[in-house]
């Protein structure tokens, strides 16, 4: 559609086009000419839609501190699931998860060897030397949050401690490298590149998401992607950064059982951490972690 240089913007903000979004879209036209990914302007968030998703943020990070807080040895993942349950629906919220495509629970438990969308059951109890990943999501009032952190259960050993801390870098050294007119791939080849230097591998059949006014939006975030490729990072662009780590090798499987459960394929420990960002004119603004 093409837009009047003295139309209303289509960003909603009120001001002409010419002196509000028009530089940014020929910018992003230019890159499109060259053969990039771009996103559209429905990928593109809104000032009042920032501060949505950060409201929703609040309950899912409540959620999460709830947690840190709670767990330890001996409590079963159905608790968890009760307790971010609950907090959700205290907020106003409501868990994304929840009848998701089927999914059956608020909340993913992934333990040890389980690389995600671990499902919260009364028959899986915490055990002493226990790594774990909790991952939420919230709507509210229509928008989406989306983080997960991990969780050391008692006595961990050393190299495990160390693994689930190098993976929360991983995280970190993504972020650095989220930059406005830069490319996604750089963000995903910096990340696997600092696994690779700790001898970790990262899986490459799932990924993170655009996120905010649904539950997953383009673009698909690559962790072994390379630099220049994939989409264009731009401002108002919002999306997840969690790398899934193993151990061992990056090859997985899902539980035939359950149809949602994904393992590592030799067995190995994988870590993952979640947070969701807006890229900024300079950078970044973190909205759920």
């Amino acid at each position: 559609m093409i837009i009047g240089r003295n139309s209303p913007c289509w960003c909603g903000s009120g001001k002409k086009y010419k002196v509000c979004h028009m530089d940014f879209d020929d910018r992003i036209n230019e890159y499109r000419r060259r053969g990039h990914k771009v996103p559209g302007h429905e990928l593109i968030k809104t000032p009042e839609q920032i501060e949505g998703i950060k409201k929703s943020a609040v309950i899912n990070m409540a959620c999460l501190d709830y947690i840190g807080e709670h767990i330890r040895a001996g409590i079963s993942t159905q608790e968890i699931d009760n307790w971010v349950s609950r907090i959700t629906k205290e907020m106003g919220g409501i868990p994304a998860t929840l009848n998701y495509e089927g999914f059956p629970k608020s909340v993913c438990t992934s333990i040890n060897s389980q690389v995600c969308h671990g499902i919260p059951s009364d028959a899986d109890i915490l055990m002493d030397g226990d790594i774990i990943n909790c991952d939420c999501s919230t709507i509210l009032d229509g928008y989406y949050s989306d983080s997960s952190r991990m969780f050391i259960i008692g006595n961990v050993d050393d190299k495990t401690r160390q693994f689930v801390e190098d993976v929360h870098e991983a995280v970190r050294v993504g972020l650095n490298a989220v930059k406005p007119w830069r490319f996604l791939g750089d963000m995903g080849s910096a990340v696997n590149e600092f696994c690779r230097s700790k001898g970790y591998s990262v899986v490459r059949e799932i990924g993170g998401h655009g996120v905010g006014l649904d539950f997953h939006e383009e673009p698909w975030v690559s962790y072994v992607s390379k630099p220049g490729t994939e989409m264009l990072m731009v401002p108002g662009l919002c999306f997840t950064i969690e790398p899934m780590v193993n151990m061992g090798n990056a090859d997985i499987f899902i539980d035939a059982d359950n149809d949602w459960t994904v393992y590592t394929d030799d067995d190995s420990l994988s870590a993952q951490w979640e947070v969701q960002l807006v890229v900024t004119e300079d950078g970044y603004e973190l909205l759920s972690w």
